[in-house]
């Protein structure tokens, strides 16, 4: 099977622009199955019932979270009614929503899970070794982990610890797409699937704020760019037998959002 993975999407612009693009992009991959990571998709940060609703019109099936997905309050209710937008199963019992969703496709089926990394991020619950407590519950032969986290140590290590056992690995958080897609004994993985939002921008904000900011240490409020956006992702084709990633490509694509 084929499936489509897209990497942070920032602000109303960056639903936009997955809006107008995704189809078509989905068109040309032939993908069976299409994964998004909402972290960021409502304005101010965090996602909300309007922002996913968006991603969700836009032709994703499963759409993903991380450290920002109880910034707003709205989205609690959601969580619990929509099986296909979850947030990091690693957070603590007593939380809204779940970790893993699988999707069914008759002769095999997907499982999509999120996992948060605590390296330079909040506490919560190991996520390696809550990796291995869910991969005992799954039965799906095909496997995908969006490990939302800040170090790329963390990501490189997970995309090792969990070779051989899922079918990819794809870090997302830092907004920055890396170049080094490769498959590990059957696992694909990146340390970074990048961003969908405003190109001229610093991870997705005005840059002229984040710049006043290291140049004064001053506080001040972050405001998603406006203008031309990318699409930032990767298509992976997957083996339904055994679960094994057969090939992994980025995709980084510019268009007018």
């Amino acid at each position: 099977m084929r499936v489509i993975f897209i990497g942070d999407v920032v602000g109303r612009a960056g639903c936009d622009a997955l809006m107008a693009e995704l189809p078509s992009l989905r068109r040309e991959y032939s993908a069976d199955a299409v994964i998004v990571n909402g972290e960021n998709s409502a304005d101010g940060n965090g996602i909300d019932p309007r922002s996913a609703q968006m991603i969700f019109d836009a032709g994703a099936d499963v759409v993903t979270t991380g450290n920002h997905v109880f910034r707003k309050k709205s989205i609690d209710e959601e969580l619990e009614r929509n099986e296909r937008l979850i947030r990091p199963a690693n957070y603590g019992d007593g939380v809204p929503g779940r970790g893993v969703c699988t999707l069914d496709f008759g002769a095999y089926s997907l499982s999509v899970v999120n996992l948060l990394g605590t390296t330079f991020l909040q506490p919560i619950d190991n996520p390696f070794r809550a990796a291995d407590s869910l991969l005992e519950q799954l039965g799906s032969k095909i496997v995908i982990v969006d490990f939302h986290a800040e170090a790329t140590s963390e990501k490189r290590a997970m995309g090792y610890y969990l070779s051989g056992r899922v079918s990819a690995v794809l870090g997302t958080h830092t907004h920055v797409q890396t170049a080094d897609e490769q498959i590990i004994d059957g696992t694909g993985y990146i340390t970074d699937a990048g961003m969908t939002g405003p190109r001229d921008s610093i991870l997705g904000v005005e840059k002229e704020i984040i710049i006043e900011k290291f140049l004064t240490y001053y506080p001040k409020k972050h405001v998603f760019a406006d203008g031309a956006c990318e699409i930032c992702g990767v298509c992976m084709d997957i083996d339904v037998k055994s679960g094994k990633c057969l090939s992994i490509e980025r995709i980084k694509r510019l268009c007018n959002g």
